[in-house]
């Protein structure tokens, strides 16, 4: 059972990680959405605006290079801490730099700088997982990780749509400099964040490959990977079409982007934290099947729609139900993530979980819009339910073991209790 005399993660640890987690997405929230919107209105050419959407492509890569931030560090600043102020330092230079060129004129430079900030956002969340997995205990890795996709959330929310709609007021310099600002909340708490000193591995450095092979030489590996692959993937590949829907149906652009990325993230942000509140108090098992039970109903209420119930009320439910039982999901796999990581290179077990996951998802949705082009909205529905109930069969036997090697100093490390981690005890 949990250890009643351990001392609680103190909150301003939490609200240090909600900030992180939020201003990483802020960047790329408002380059995405708000930036693709913008250079569309200026009348830039279709070709020009999809480098804008390949920004992304960057975390799904960062697991390459996730290795040096658990490797490299100042131990004096705090090994992951000093990451993070340097990303976070970086991030609003660049904000700032961006905020001096003409969005159409010197399109070539503003895009090399949101490839900075991309770049810099993902080695940011890098640090930040690993950091999070190191200071969180198992029995907390569901408020971690509700606060990490609620963080996300919100700075979509805040990057693609708050300063969106504000920009007829700020401007293109004002819009960089609120974003610049946000980013340096997190920042000022890093400053007077003191990051505890963890044991040094004196075994070998963390490496991808053994890592990579991990997954794919045994039973358990292969089973995780399988869990990783597939079991956000029903949320996924109803993601990208879903804007498309509503396109379809009449409704305008600055509803949709309402709809989508202000309501739906914030029906969103509930599902997350509520689904961490609860999977601190079920076991691992227990989270990942409701979770998964939730998906499924999530990607069915997108079908109501496309079955001829159009009305405002119906879509609006149809979207909000959606994003409340699906991010479920993706709260409770992160947090499963952070158990599968290893003492000595967190930063690299969970970027390189991370990154396969949101990979193959990217993957997939391309596939799905392919599908709905050639077969319908409907094809891509049924597939995504399909997805889902098999990602609800792979989580009935779900049975924590260890899949990342472990060095020396996780000898330091706190264990993880068997009565939180395996589904046995609850």
């Amino acid at each position: 059972m949990n250890d009643p005399t351990r001392t609680k993660t103190p909150r301003s640890t939490w609200w240090l990680l909600a900030s992180l987690y939020t201003t990483q997405y802020l960047g790329l929230g408002f380059f995405v959405i708000a930036l693709a919107a913008l250079l569309r209105e200026q009348g830039a050419p279709l070709d020009q605006i999809s480098l804008v959407y390949m920004l992304g492509l960057l975390w799904a890569l960062k697991f390459l290079w996730a290795p040096l931030v658990d490797r490299i560090g100042v131990r004096r600043w705090g090994h992951y801490r000093g990451w993070l102020m340097l990303m976070q330092a970086g991030m609003m230079a660049c904000f700032l730099l961006i905020g001096a060129y003409d969005l159409i004129d010197d399109f070539s430079t503003i895009y090399l700088l949101c490839v900075v900030v991309a770049l810099l956002s993902a080695t940011q969340d890098i640090a930040a997982d690993g950091l999070a997995c190191r200071l969180i205990p198992a029995e907390e890795r569901g408020t971690g990780n509700g606060i990490q996709v609620a963080g996300g959330l919100l700075g979509n929310m805040l990057g693609g749509g708050v300063v969106l709609m504000a920009y007829p007021y700020l401007g293109w310099v004002g819009s960089m400099v609120v974003l610049a600002l946000a980013t340096g909340v997190a920042l000022v708490q890093l400053l007077v964040f003191r990051e505890p000193r963890w044991p040094v591995a004196t075994t070998a450095r963390p490496r991808l490959l053994p890592r990579i092979g991990a997954l794919l030489r045994a039973r358990p590996g292969r089973y995780w990977l399988a869990m990783l692959l597939l079991y956000p993937l029903g949320y996924n590949l109803m993601f990208i079409p879903l804007t498309p829907i509503l396109v379809d149906l009449g409704w305008s652009v600055e509803r949709i982007g309402f709809t989508v990325n202000v309501f739906g993230s914030v029906v969103g942000i509930i599902g997350a934290l509520a689904a961490g509140w609860v999977f601190n108090r079920v076991a691992r098992r227990n989270a990942l099947t409701g979770a998964a039970l939730l998906q499924i109903i999530g990607v069915g209420a997108v079908a109501l729609p496309l079955l001829g119930m159009t009305d405002t009320l119906t879509v609006m439910l149809a979207i909000g139900a959606f994003f409340l039982f699906c991010n479920p999901a993706t709260t409770v796999l992160a947090a499963v993530m952070m158990d599968h990581a290893s003492h000595d290179a967190p930063a690299t077990d969970y970027s390189l979980q991370f990154s396969l996951s949101m990979g193959f998802a990217m993957v997939a949705a391309t596939v799905s819009t392919s599908l709905a082009e050639q077969l319908g909205y409907l094809s891509v529905i049924w597939t995504a339910l399909a997805v889902a109930v098999v990602a609800l069969l792979l989580a009935l036997p779900y049975r924590f073991q260890r899949v990342f090697p472990e060095g020396e100093s996780s000898e330091d490390a706190p264990a993880l209790d068997p009565a939180v981690v395996t589904g046995d005890a609850r």
